[in-house]
């Protein structure tokens, strides 16, 4: 079995639970597409932590690098 034929497996599976709960009155509110909208929304908040996370220690590491770039200049002298 393929990827995409494993996806569209599981998020058929998804639609037809979504549906009977829907049917029992439980919710509507599971389905694909809710499903794609959250895993949209945590790419984009990862992505976010990835940018802060590597602005914060790349910012340190430029730090460091200049103070062994000095540390070398004064051992040149």
């Amino acid at each position: 079995m393929n990827v995409k034929k494993a996806i569209d497996l599981a998020l058929n599976g998804l639609d037809a639970v979504g549906y009977r709960l829907d049917q029992y009155g439980v919710t509507s509110k599971v389905n694909r597409h809710t499903l794609i909208a959250l895993a949209m929304a945590e790419q984009k908040h990862l992505e976010g932590e990835w940018d802060s996370l590597q602005a914060r220690y790349g910012s340190q590491i430029r730090r460091i690098e200049g103070l062994v770039s000095r540390a070398r200049g004064l051992a040149r002298i």
